[in-house]
């Protein structure tokens, strides 16, 4: 019913920059917060960031003052702008998206994952 597409993972060096994006589409009327997660191998699944649709927006203190997250709400998309990054951040990040659909139900969706690799 709503499904999210991600894009701009990849390798970069420490120190380097990525801008990941996530569009929602599908049976959605409203979208409410939206967020990125990262899981690494053997570890649980983490918040990175989160933004309400006020434009509040929270961090780990892991990535505070390096990474910003951001939206676009005609697009139902959101970004996370990542910069000096490290080997810790190396992880799978995923998108989830709160919000409501046609039919007045409420939906959390998560994208398919996308591969950061960060290492010299």
């Amino acid at each position: 019913q709503v499904q999210l597409v991600e894009s701009g993972g990849g390798l970069v060096q420490p120190g380097g920059s990525l801008r990941l994006s996530c569009a929602a589409s599908g049976n959605i009327f409203s979208v409410n917060a939206m967020g990125w997660y990262r899981q690494a191998p053997g570890k649980q699944r983490e918040l990175v960031a989160v933004i309400t649709s006020g434009g509040s927006t929270n961090y780990a203190d892991s990535v505070k003052g390096r990474f910003t997250i951001s939206r676009d709400n005609a697009k139902k998309t959101v970004y996370l702008q990542m910069n000096s990054l490290k080997p810790e951040d190396t992880a799978v990040y995923y998108c989830n998206v709160e919000g409501s659909s046609w039919n007045g139900s409420p939906f959390g969706s998560w994208g398919q994952g996308t591969q950061v690799t960060v290492s010299s």
